[in-house]
């Protein structure tokens, strides 16, 4: 049985795309809501946020609530939100960034990964929003500036998208301040990763570079240390003797 639910919700539906965001409205449209234990045992996706971030970034609103589990455990579950509630800016879904504003978000990042500092070619970096979408929508296409964007590999998109979607003021609070103080969104110049206080360093060894890795990895084993653990005592001890030396 459907679910009955306002005209404007039904019209947005009818433009929801994918298969995996197909799955969440009409398992909603039929049950009245979702949870993800319904998308992990029902419909097989081990990472249920992403099938409602699918959802959402195509501009229709999904409400978290709190429920209980086959097991009695607290999980999330969804319904359609309040259409009232629905900025302007983001009941259409994302904007197709066109090609010359990719080219210019590429060129100002020299064509490198934001997070890890790879280079990458160009069909490999995928342009991102500085701050999630789902936390301040989409500009109008005339007032999209470069800055606001970034390149991003796929490992880090990944590895961002997973964070955000597990960060406190992704799920609820929403601002955007907030996001732009996190390493997600500037890690040249951040206070906290996802709300922890955290600092983190990406490295990639490219090229001529690999040779030294490996020469590292020989040296780490023979420690009997991780890499971040030797290499953290690396930076420590030149720490310590630039402070001696002033």
């Amino acid at each position: 049985m459907k679910h009955k639910v306002p005209k404007v919700i039904q019209k947005k539906i009818r433009t929801i795309t994918g298969k995996r965001s197909r799955v969440v409205v009409e398992h909603i449209l039929t049950h009245g809501s979702i949870t993800t234990e319904d998308l992990e045992r029902q419909y097989g996706y081990q990472h249920p946020p992403r099938a409602i971030r699918d959802v959402r970034e195509q501009g229709l609103r999904l409400e978290r609530f709190w429920t209980k589990s086959s097991d009695g455990r607290k999980i999330a579950g969804y319904r359609f939100g309040d259409p009232s509630r629905i900025r302007h800016d983001r009941f259409g879904g994302r904007v197709v960034f066109s090609k010359e504003f990719e080219a210019r978000v590429l060129t100002l990042h020299d064509s490198k990964c934001s997070i890890c500092q790879a280079r990458f070619e160009r069909r490999y970096l995928q342009i991102d929003h500085r701050v999630p979408y789902e936390v301040a929508g989409d500009t109008d296409r005339e007032e999209r500036v470069p800055r606001d964007y970034m390149p991003l590999c796929g490992s880090c998109n990944r590895a961002k998208s997973w964070s955000c979607e597990h960060c406190e003021n992704w799920r609820s609070a929403g601002v955007q301040k907030t996001c732009r103080s996190c390493y997600w969104a500037s890690p040249e110049n951040y206070k906290h990763v996802a709300l922890r206080e955290i600092r983190r360093m990406d490295l990639v060894w490219e090229e001529a570079e690999v040779e030294d890795f490996d020469r590292l990895v020989g040296i780490v084993g023979t420690a009997c240390a991780s890499m971040p653990d030797y290499v953290k005592e690396v930076l420590r001890k030149h720490l310590r003797s630039r402070m001696s030396d002033h």
